[in-house]
């Protein structure tokens, strides 16, 4: 089949690799109709991680079903399933309490909780930017979609960026009638303000530099903040008459730069500390890693992030941090898209076949303007 392989830092390459197979009786495979780019690659892409050469890629992936082992009960061949990216065993303590984002049993790297297709350190598991996908527990992982096409590029976020936006909401602890700030207007902050909004915000206030993306922000009615053009807090703190956001949403990470492109991997977070009220939530979404070698500090190398946590405390704050439990949300964010509620698929720019992953990768890497998120079809000609 063919694939999308990282090769270094900035090097991706569509290639011919074996066809995964059923390994074990509770495998299923999956023939992948769509696949996205996730702003999470590109930290592989960059080279800021530790992704080894020759690993497939693509962790946002939905399809067919082709195959099953002769454990899968529940899902059946030809059946349209959602691939969450959280590869989980379904009955260790974390899945059962409803992390699967945290699985016990599906990494076998020490001191690594949590496994996923295709990414740095989640585990030995091929990823599914390709035409077929090796899906562990199936019965338990996949989602069941509607048969046809419908949806399709709706659908797609349902494997990790739209419930990552509304986790973000949820560990802000963020209620109807509530101002939400939201950092960083990529795919992960757009739906994060997507989902602030079905939710029942009053408003809901989108910080980025990049025009392309904070136009997206208010075509959802969301209130964009151009953070290169004036200070971002100061923006917030006017727009709500001195109180402050309600809550936040770090949808940025690690990577985090000023308007002249110097990171600040603590930027985002003392941001929120300053735009969110007093005893107000901040939900950070936004990847953080324990080692980062091309970090701006030594102590940030380690993964040591020195935030202004005395104003944090002294506010009366609180944070939730994490990877997305896809599953925790996306039979209730499926059927919002069924119902017409929740329409994710605003942020799509481009749909392009897996041959020209490179250029995609490329673009989006680059901050291209238009390239707001983009979608591979392997079927496409």
């Amino acid at each position: 089949m063919k694939a999308v392989v990282y090769q270094g830092p900035r090097d991706v390459a569509v290639r011919d690799v074996p066809d995964p197979t059923i390994e074990a009786p509770t495998d299923a495979i999956v023939r992948i109709t769509t696949t996205n780019i996730c702003g999470s690659d590109l930290h592989m892409y960059e080279g800021r991680t530790s992704v080894e050469k020759g690993k497939i890629l693509g962790h946002e992936n939905m399809g067919i079903v082709e195959a099953v082992g002769n454990a899968v009960s529940r899902v059946k061949v030809g059946d349209r399933v959602s691939v969450p990216f959280n590869i989980a065993c379904g009955t260790c303590r974390n899945c059962v309490e409803g992390w699967t984002s945290f699985c016990l049993r599906t990494n076998p790297i020490d001191g690594m909780d949590g496994a996923a297709y295709g990414y740095a350190d989640m585990g030995p598991y091929d990823g599914g930017q390709a035409e077929l996908l090796r899906v562990p527990f199936a019965d338990f992982n996949l989602l069941e979609l509607p048969q046809g096409t419908e949806h399709e590029n709706d659908f797609t976020m349902l494997s990790d960026i739209f419930p990552t936006g509304w986790h973000g909401t949820e560990l802000a602890g963020m209620r109807a009638g509530d101002r939400v700030a939201v950092f960083g207007a990529g795919p992960v902050g757009l739906l994060a303000a997507h989902s602030a909004m079905i939710r029942g915000a009053s408003e809901v206030y989108v910080v980025d530099k990049e025009r392309d993306r904070l136009d997206l922000a208010g075509k959802i009615g969301a209130t964009p903040i151009d953070f290169g053009k004036a200070d971002a807090v100061e923006q917030i703190l006017d727009a709500t008459g001195g109180r402050g956001a309600d809550c936040g949403v770090e949808a940025v990470g690690y990577q985090a730069h000023d308007p002249s492109g110097q990171e600040h991997p603590e930027l985002v977070l003392d941001n929120l500390v300053k735009a969110v009220r007093s005893t107000g939530g901040i939900g950070v979404v936004g990847v953080y890693r324990p080692q980062d070698p091309g970090a701006a500090t030594d102590a940030a190398k380690e993964g040591r992030v020195a935030f202004d946590y005395g104003t944090f405390f002294s506010k009366g704050q609180r944070m939730g941090t994490g990877q997305c439990p896809v599953m925790r949300y996306n039979r209730h964010l499926r059927d919002l898209i069924i119902t017409g509620r929740a329409t994710p698929s605003f942020l799509v720019s481009h749909e392009l076949p897996l041959d020209e992953a490179a250029d995609g990768y490329r673009h989006f890497d680059q901050r291209d303007s238009g390239w707001t998120k983009v979608l591979l079809r392997p079927a496409m000609s």
